[in-house]
């Protein structure tokens, strides 16, 4: 069966989230928010803090659902990021991911993500150091998109990732300069997918099951990652798959998400102060609000509220009724 990731996004797809939407199925592997490497092997505690997965007793690095989770690197020197590919390794990681996607300013000023890709160089150098220092028992990926200022040097990028010994290539089928405007060139990973011999990944634009398969066409790779789409329609990934499996399925109504909203802000209200109370469900719902209506009517709702008993009042608006009515365990 092809294989659905889920994509790491900075600020918005963390433990919780990644727990509520593997847990609802169809999803067969994650990579976490980056952990951000300079010039020191990082302790424990930075990596578990992005990866509590990685402190689990009974399975390491999968979620509650039993998805494997790969902790994802970035930085610009090899030998740092190889050390710290290392120390993941050693705590348990499903693979070793190193991010060259990230178009950030901030992030591509300080010498890490997208920005490497100016010289495909640099890009075979961090991996073949990770490569080399990682046990061959854990997988070193790497994700890319098509170039920095144009889409021109994708081969030349695939070719150094393959060359150093990556074990899978993702590739969002943008530049940097892109960012996130369509289209994706999914023709573009096609043709990386036919130059180089290692599993290629294809990312970018797939919000709906007509996508998926669009995607999967246009670039021959029997696997994809999806990002902002999964966090738009959160059971997407169970509608691909009842797709490819020829099976009916009914997506989630807005109320039945809405819940699922509602849990992901509870389990989140403790790991944030108090001052930053709603930042995460506001951001959730902005993705949302692209695919169902009563998301945005929600989002407006909430949007300028600061307190919790504000916000629990408007999920209590929400779902109360659709609460009352549901049948009893």
């Amino acid at each position: 069966m092809p294989q659905i990731a889920l994509a790491p996004m900075e600020g918005v797809v963390d433990y919780p989230l990644r727990n509520l939407l593997t847990r609802l199925g169809g999803i067969d592997s994650c990579v976490t928010e980056f952990v951000r490497v300079t010039d020191q092997t990082l302790p424990r505690k930075v990596f578990a803090r992005l990866c509590p997965e990685l402190l689990s007793v009974v399975d390491v690095s999968r979620t509650p659902a039993g998805t494997p989770v790969a902790v994802q690197l970035l930085g610009g020197k090899p030998e740092w990021v190889a050390r710290n590919g290392r120390k993941a390794a050693q705590l348990g990681a499903a693979a070793v991911d190193i991010n060259f996607g990230c178009p950030a300013k901030t992030v591509n000023k300080h010498d890490g993500g997208a920005c490497l890709l100016q010289t495909p160089e640099r890009v075979y150098d961090v991996i073949k150091a990770t490569r080399d220092l990682v046990p061959q028992t854990t997988p070193v990926t790497a994700k890319v998109r098509l170039g920095y200022l144009d889409r021109s040097p994708y081969l030349d990028i695939a070719h150094a990732a393959a060359e150093a010994g990556a074990n899978r290539l993702t590739v969002h089928a943008r530049s940097k300069a892109d960012g996130y405007r369509p289209p994706a060139y999914w023709d573009c990973v096609g043709h990386i997918n036919s130059a180089v011999d290692m599993p290629v990944v294809v990312n970018g634009d797939i919000w709906t099951v007509a996508d998926y398969h669009r995607a999967r066409s246009e670039s021959g790779c029997s696997d994809v990652m999806i990002g902002r789409g999964l966090l738009s329609c959160p059971d997407l990934a169970r509608q691909i798959k009842a797709s490819l499996a020829g099976e009916d399925y009914i997506p989630l109504s807005w109320l039945a998400v809405a819940q699922l909203v509602r849990e992901h802000y509870e389990v989140s209200k403790p790991l944030f102060p108090k001052k930053y109370l709603g930042n995460r469900l506001k951001q959730w719902l902005a993705h949302l609000k692209r695919h169902y209506p009563g998301a945005q009517v929600f989002f407006d709702s909430v949007k300028t509220l600061r307190t919790e008993a504000a916000i629990d009042a408007c999920f209590d608006t929400l779902l109360g009724p659709y609460i009352a009515q549901s049948p009893a365990d």
